[in-house]
């Protein structure tokens, strides 16, 4: 005992004293050397250029085949346009026809909404390769299915069109089909297909979609992460005894100990 203080005498601490608690209380594979605080989270997959070239690929063809049902869900809703045959060819057999109009909405309604569904499906598909990846694959899926629809939406009952063109007489009214007026495919230098218009649009809805759920993302990676241990963060050890608890209060009207 010292006599200037009622506290037993303690020795005096050796060594450095450590600034973070001991390794034991985090698990091992969650440490990095070096890292204070280590950091949770699955980590990121492997960068292999082929393995991300093969589901760039393969997701771009996917998405492309799916733009065939799109062009026939097109077909079906949009409306032909009444025509005449003429000596000269078919003209409108109205002044101011809305088919076409109404074609073009269609077609860019659908075309969004596609490519919304596409990027939603990515996004829990392709979990593991979120991020630049999947928004790439996303867009460039939805931009090769969007000429897809449009070239078999537009084939859809043409054969019919073309007999009644050429064989019909003068005065003679049937419809066309479908087609867009909006939208189309420039080729640059004769080899490369540049869509434009309302086949943009997939791409468009894709790319929001897929920005929207990577913002209101709850992991930093993107990726789904285990959630942390709330035991884990405690800084005693497993082995250290809990200390013991205060007494309890005597009851109103309890005896006190006696007293000498």
């Amino acid at each position: 005992m010292n006599p200037d203080s009622p506290e037993p005498d303690r020795p005096a601490p050796t060594g450095d004293v450590p600034s973070s608690p001991p390794a034991s209380v985090y698990p091992a594979a969650e440490q990095s050397p070096g890292a204070w605080p280590p950091v949770y989270g699955p980590a990121a997959p492997p960068r292999r250029p082929a393995r991300i070239a093969a589901i760039l690929v393969g997701t771009v063809l996917v998405l492309a085949v799916l733009g065939a049902p799109l062009g026939l869900l097109w077909a079906a809703l949009a409306p032909a346009t009444p025509v005449l045959k003429t000596p000269e060819g078919a003209i409108y057999a109205d002044t101011q026809p809305e088919q076409p109009i109404a074609a073009d909405g269609w077609f860019s309604l659908l075309g969004f909404a596609f490519g919304v569904l596409a990027a939603l499906v990515l996004w829990f598909v392709l979990r593991q390769r979120r991020g630049p990846v999947g928004l790439t694959a996303a867009v460039l899926g939805a931009l090769a299915a969007a000429p897809v629809a449009w070239q078999v939406g537009r084939r859809v009952g043409v054969a019919t069109f073309d007999r009644l063109l050429a064989t019909a007489p003068a005065g003679r009214a049937f419809t066309k089909p479908a087609d867009l007026r909006a939208g189309g495919v420039d080729w640059v230098l004769g080899v490369l297909p540049v869509p434009h218009g309302n086949l943009l649009l997939p791409a468009f809805g894709a790319a929001l979609m897929y920005t929207l759920l990577a913002g209101w993302s709850r992991w930093p990676s993107l990726r789904p992460e285990p959630e942390p241990d709330p035991a884990a963060f405690s800084w005693a050890s497993a082995g250290t005894p809990a200390p013991p608890a205060a007494p309890e209060p005597p009851a109103p009207g309890a005896a006190g100990p006696p007293r000498d």
